[in-house]
């Protein structure tokens, strides 16, 4: 089987703005990633995995929360663990799977001060804060408190203040979570828009997600990687026989099981 790599999926602004080479990565004491080489360019990469793959201890070493236990990791052209590590991160837009924030921000000043955090000059955080709100469709909501907001609204305002520096490495874990099917929507044209010219990594456990914003589809297991390719590459991987309700889940099933049987030999 022919693996595709982003590269081929999609214009590269940034070559290479993620990088890995047998890239490992503890969560506490286990280890989620397991010699893992992963390369990522412009575009909107969908990551998918089982419960337990390694996903969201991935992004948390992309976005530099946590330090590789071995291998090496390059963002934006600079060495995860060394090098200027604040510049990387002013690169870097992130949304964990749980945020925190102060209740009683609104959510205008929820945004302002991650723009804050991040280094963003004075002059520009008012104009970008008002825009990531507008791109995120919380315009009437800028005024609201935190406190007051949905389990939707919340996703959505932690998508804001992701992309409020409009990073070029953009890394949302399970952003879609309390999105009705309208907003989800939106929010995969927001996708679309976002990886023209960042490298956007997605995780999610929606397949159908995947197929419909992503360019690349990275899949791994048990902290490996076991597929890179397009949406219709990984549709191709399955057969009518296979677990799934669209051949995107099916290609999806029949990678897993394939590597588990190649694992358990």
């Amino acid at each position: 089987m022919r693996t595709v790599s982003a590269a081929e999926t999609a214009p590269t602004t940034h070559p290479w703005a993620v990088h890995a080479e047998q890239l490992r990565v503890r969560a506490g004491r286990h280890l989620a990633v397991d010699g893992l080489d992963l390369t990522l360019g412009t575009g909107v990469h969908g990551l998918l995995g089982p419960n337990g793959a390694g996903k969201t201890t991935l992004m948390r070493a992309l976005a530099t929360v946590v330090k590789p236990a071995g291998g090496r990791l390059t963002l934006l052209g600079e060495r995860a663990g060394g090098g200027d590590l604040r510049r990387v991160r002013r690169g870097i837009g992130y949304l964990p799977q749980q945020f925190g924030f102060y209740p009683r921000f609104t959510v205008r000043e929820f945004v302002e001060y991650m723009a804050w955090l991040k280094e963003m000059p004075k002059a520009e955080v008012a104009e970008a804060t008002q825009r990531a709100i507008d791109r995120v469709g919380l315009t009437a909501k800028a005024g609201a408190r935190m406190r007051t907001l949905s389990g939707g609204m919340l996703r959505r305002a932690g998508i804001a203040q992701a992309i409020v520096n409009d990073p070029p490495v953009l890394l949302l874990d399970e952003p879609t979570v309390g999105l009705d099917p309208e907003q989800r929507l939106d929010f995969r044209e927001l996708l679309r828009d976002l990886g023209v010219d960042s490298c956007v990594l997605v995780s999610t456990h929606l397949v159908e997600d995947v197929v419909a914003a992503c360019t690349d589809v990275v899949l791994i297991n048990e902290g490996r990687l076991v597929y890179q390719g397009t949406p219709d590459g990984l549709a191709a991987q399955g057969e009518p026989g296979d677990a799934g309700d669209s051949p995107a889940e099916r290609g999806y099933s029949a990678l897993l099981r394939r590597h588990r049987a190649e694992a358990g030999r």
